[in-house]
This record gives structure tokens, C-alpha cells and sequence, in this order.
């Protein structure tokens, strides 16, 4: 019997420790088909199952398992011997793979990427944008960018963009001139307000602060979406009020197409996190992008003294 392939040995391991064909194709950008076939191949060479598979489901057999326990920590030892190789590099090479929320990829990320893709060519980054909170890790990304509240404890995180951000309330003069401006938050279940809808099918409750006091409303309106855009266009079209992260509002504030409602009640909160697992060995593009963070954010401190 000939020698399994390395290749199909490394696919294995990440689907073992993913538990997923689909998140291991996408760590190793190959199709989903393309590593079922890798697993085949390998269970045929070794004539033994090594996954019981559903349709909602991967698990190691028992064979499967002892394989990992063993072939594991080997190819950790081999990943980290050939990406050591890259601090001999003048720039790392490699993929980063980062999940984000939809707000960041739109408004935060756009420079810092740019910046550091422009200081390290040898570098790809795959980006996904989506709301949803996932594990990350088992999800196949390298990297995430979260809220505070919504990273896990035993992550690293590091601020990244903004230290303080705020949802601004805001609607067209049109709107205004038709049906008024609200004094209060309380005021809002009298308008037509645009809804954000969360892909896990939340609706999040409008929330206001002033002088120490938390309002929280559940407005109704005219239109609900999982798009940012086509909540916006709809505000600017005078279909009524929108409550988003002041950063996405700000075109159409700065054209006059949006105006603030409320502005002493903004809530405002702490900026996002770059969180990652507790690693011995750090690829060298997260460990790239990581220090760029670092020098950015303390470049960003120094200039504001």
C-alpha cells in the first residue's frame, strides 16, 4: 500500500479539528467536493473510516481520533517550522482570513486594510463581512473583529479603529417637515422608523442615553432589512427614521440628505476589538497584521497628545 499523501493527511487534520468540510475548504481554499474526495483517498489507502458524517455533522471515529492525537501536534511542529521561515523574509507571505462585522468591513477597516496590504505585498487577506457570531476558529478564520461584549474570554484582543463610537438617530428634512421632530425617544413609536434585522432574525431594541438614564424603544415602520444601504436610501428617500452607527450616516449627514435627531441622546460605546486564539505558533500574517494594529493605534495616541 503506498504512503498517504501529506496533503491528504494535513486535509484530515483540519477537518477533524474543524469538524467541518465546509470551514476546512475554506481554510484551504479548495472546494468542499475537492477534500471529501482528499478524506476518501485517504481512508482508502488506509482502509479504515475516519469520520462519521450527517447531514448536520463531522465527527473523528475512534480510528479517526487516535489518528489526530497522534498526526496532529506533528503537523503543528512542520506548519511552524515552514512559516518560521518567514520572519527571514522582508515582508511574510500568506493568507489572513478575517470575519468581521458588516459596520467595520464598511467603515473601519477600508484604511487600516489598505495601508497594510500596501506594506505587505506578500500578504492576502480574505475578508468575510456578516453579523452573525460565530466561532471563528472552528469556522476556519485566523482572526475576528468583534464588540467588547461579544468576544470570548479567553481570546486576545486588540482595539482596533475608533475607541469610542455612537448610533446616531437621524431622518430626512422631508420627513421632519411632514411629521414632525421627536423631543424624546419615547416619541419614536408615534413615527415611521427603519429597522435593522440581524440574521438570526433579532430585532435590536433602539437604545438612547442622557445624563445616566438607558431608554430603550421598539419602533415600528415601513421597512426592516439586513442591509445597511438600502436602510439608509430609504431614510434619505423620507420613509422615516433610521438609528445606525454614526459612521455609516455620515455621507448623507455631511450632503444635508440626513439630519440628527436626538443628538444629546446618542449612545456611545467602546470601539471594536481584533480578537484571536491564544497561540504558540502565530502565522505570520496574523502576527503581521497584530503589530500593524499596535504601531497604528500608538502612532494614532502620540499624534492626539
Amino acid at each position: 500500500m503506498p504512503d498517504p499523501d501529506l496533503s491528504d493527511l494535513d486535509a484530515f487534520v483540519t477537518v477533524a479539528r474543524l469538524r467541518s468540510f465546509r470551514g476546512a475548504a475554506r481554510v484551504r481554499g479548495v472546494s468542499a467536493s475537492a477534500l471529501s474526495e482528499a478524506i476518501r483517498r485517504l481512508e482508502r489507502r488506509l482502509s479504515v473510516r475516519l469520520f462519521n458524517r450527517t447531514t448536520r455533522s463531522v465527527t473523528p471515529t475512534e480510528a479517526g481520533t487516535r489518528l489526530l492525537e497522534r498526526l496532529g501536534p506533528t503537523l503543528t511542529e512542520i506548519a511552524g517550522a515552514l512559516d518560521a521561515i518567514n520572519d527571514l523574509r522582508d515582508s511574510p507571505v500568506g493568507t489572513l482570513r478575517l470575519n468581521v462585522p458588516t459596520g467595520v468591513a464598511a467603515t473601519i477597516l477600508p484604511p487600516i486594510v489598505n495601508r497594510f496590504l500596501a506594506a505587505h505585498p506578500g500578504i492576502t487577506m480574505e475578508v468575510t463581512a456578516e453579523d452573525t457570531f460565530i466561532d471563528m476558529v472552528a469556522a476556519g478564520f485566523d482572526a475576528g473583529i468583534r464588540y467588547e461584549e461579544s468576544v470570548e474570554r479567553d481570546m486576545i484582543a486588540v482595539p482596533i479603529g475608533p475607541r469610542s463610537q455612537q448610533f446616531t438617530l437621524a431622518a430626512s428634512p422631508d420627513y421632519l417637515a411632514r411629521h414632525g421632530t421627536p423631543k424624546h425617544p419615547r416619541e419614536l413609536v408615534k413615527h415611521a422608523c427603519i429597522r435593522h434585522l440581524f440574521p438570526s432574525g433579532r430585532l435590536a431594541a433602539w437604545e438612547f442615553a442622557r445624563g445616566g438614564k438607558i431608554v430603550r424603544v421598539n419602533p415600528g415602520g415601513p421597512l426592516v432589512a439586513t442591509s445597511s444601504a438600502l436602510e439608509i436610501a430609504a431614510a434619505v428617500a423620507g420613509l422615516g427614521l433610521i438609528h445606525t452607527f454614526e459612521a455609516l450616516l455620515t455621507p448623507a449627514l455631511d450632503s444635508g440628505e440626513l439630519v440628527p435627531v436626538l443628538r444629546d441622546w446618542c449612545l456611545e460605546f467602546s470601539g471594536p476589538q481584533l480578537y484571536y486564539p491564544s497561540r504558540t505558533h502565530m502565522p505570520a500574517p496574523l502576527r503581521a497584521f497584530v503589530d500593524f494594529i499596535k504601531q497604528d493605534g500608538a502612532r494614532k495616541r502620540a499624534s492626539a497628545r
